[in-house]
């Protein structure tokens, strides 16, 4: 009999609308690959909505199962590097944007799709991190190795969001200071190590200016448009701004005074095709030295029949922290 599992299915109907279901799938009819990985544990992420949503510039075709992020156990193997029962990490590359992701019970991947668990996290864990932690990771990388903690306020926009949050907690177990840029409540920003929290509108200037008063020695930067325009005309000679999102616009308005007057350095996080060995490298460390204090405490777990309700929550802009996904009902 062939072996089945339960995942959320994403279809687009003859009226061109696209619903969401909680189906049985064969899993003879994944898609090729090295290594067969019994999902426990996944994660949501603002692609993971846009792909359960019909977005053609995520996923380009369906029925779909969406999921960015897996955590699990291997099953088989095709490849050396990999044996039934190492605990793995699944994330970025095409996985659940057009190959079945982690919103399923198991995904078959490529071996160079996967990293093996670091000591330090359960599985549980890498999902609160997922690739959120990693994005916030290769931001936090791009700018420590920059500028320490002595150089001043460092600004984090979005920063109830996944990557923001994240880096929020990064950065303050580092010893930076830093100042949280949201919407939302500012206690949970103030529970995981923000010094500061400001509301959007002090991130958002329309003046038009091309240099605003000097403020922050770095930014992350999680939502792009003018937030992003803003936070590189308000920093300090010689600053460094990391960028990895576009929620608010992919438009950015500058002129090039901030980068020739002041020394602005502007560097793009790509975590979806970050190299192996690098990506092995910053596991490694959030695993360790910069694993969030109170991670537990920045998520909040559901199953598949809930992910529903937090997909609508997050393209609404309502999501706060991380939501992770329960796929197997057991706590590895």
């Amino acid at each position: 009999m062939a072996k089945t599992f339960t995942a959320m299915v994403v279809e687009e109907g003859p009226d061109g609308k696209f619903t969401r279901h909680i189906r049985e799938k064969i899993v003879d009819e994944l898609p090729r690959g090295d290594v067969l990985v019994r999902v426990c544990w996944s994660s949501l992420n603002y692609k993971d909505a846009l792909s359960a949503s019909g977005n053609r510039g995520v996923t380009r075709k369906y029925p779909h199962t969406p999921g960015i992020d897996a955590a699990g156990i291997v099953e088989e193997s095709n490849n050396e590097r990999f044996v039934p029962g190492d605990r793995v990490i699944v994330t970025s590359y095409d996985l659940g944007m057009n190959t079945d992701g982690g919103f399923g019970q198991y995904v078959r991947v490529p071996a160079d799709w996967i990293i093996p668990l670091p000591t330090g996290i359960d599985l549980r864990e890498s999902m609160i991190l997922g690739t959120a932690g990693l994005t916030a990771a290769m931001s936090v990388d791009a700018l420590s190795s920059h500028l320490g903690p002595d150089r001043g306020e460092i600004l984090v926009t979005g920063a109830s969001g996944g990557v923001g949050c994240m880096a929020v907690a990064i950065l303050a177990g580092l010893g930076y200071r830093v100042c949280a840029a949201s919407g939302k409540d500012p206690a949970f920003l103030l529970n995981i190590g923000a010094n500061e929290v400001i509301g959007r509108a002090e991130v958002d200037d329309t003046s038009g200016r091309p240099l605003l008063k000097s403020r922050w020695a770095g930014v992350i930067d999680t939502v792009g448009g003018n937030i992003l325009s803003t936070a590189i005309r308000s920093t300090l000679p010689q600053a460094l701004v990391t960028c990895c999102g576009n929620v608010a616009s992919p438009d950015l308005q500058l002129t090039v005074f901030p980068f020739i007057l002041r020394g602005v350095s502007l560097v793009g996080i790509d975590s979806q095709n970050f190299p192996l060995s690098e990506r092995t490298v910053l596991w490694q460390k959030l695993a360790t030295e910069w694993k969030p204090q109170g991670l537990d405490a920045m998520a909040r777990e559901v199953q598949l029949a809930g992910l529903d309700a937090e997909i609508e929550s997050i393209l609404q802009g309502r999501q706060k922290g991380r939501i992770v996904v329960r796929l197997q009902g057991e706590k590895d």
